[in-house]
């Protein structure tokens, strides 16, 4: 049995879409574009992180906050999305080091991250709300920025669409 689709639905289909991406370039219009800000910064772990060491391959600069339920929903895709692709977390306005780290440890989170109590560093990305992704491309620009949840099919896309840029 072959399955016809109507033009109709293909038109409702696109509609949905640019709506969609519409939606989504007004929700990050604050976000920053091209060259990621440069950052230096200790990981909770006690180990030095520079940005600069992301550049060579696709990678992700991930904002969430302890209080965020919709962080605390995308931490598992985070989390093995941090196993295959270079990245690192931000803990934005969630407490202290201790803090951050006990809920860490609570939900079993071992990719690196910086704890951002004052939110300076969220604020140098244009972040205005959690949870929001960066996707560098292997020269350290921004190529997608994504805010609100998102599936690990649709970050590992757009990692895949950043490794195409030279």
């Amino acid at each position: 049995m072959k399955l016809k689709l109507k033009p109709k639905y293909l038109l409702e289909a696109l509609v949905l879409v640019v709506v969609l991406l519409a939606a989504e370039a007004f929700l990050t219009r604050d976000a920053v574009r091209g060259p990621a800000p440069p950052f230096q910064a200790q990981t909770l772990a006690g180990n030095p992180f520079d940005l600069a060491e992301l550049k060579g391959r696709p990678a992700v600069i991930h904002f969430w906050a302890t209080w965020c339920p919709v962080c605390d929903l995308e931490q598992g895709m985070v989390e093995r999305l941090a196993r295959s692709h270079p990245l690192i977390s931000v803990a934005m306005q969630s407490g202290t080091e201790a803090e951050v780290a006990e809920w860490m440890a609570g939900r079993g989170v071992t990719y690196p991250v910086v704890n951002d109590p004052t939110g300076e560093l969220a604020g140098r990305y244009g972040v205005t709300a959690v949870p929001a992704s960066f996707v560098l491309d292997p020269q350290g620009r921004v190529r997608f920025v994504t805010r609100g949840y998102t599936s690990g099919l649709g970050m590992r896309a757009r990692l895949w669409l950043a490794g195409w840029y030279r």
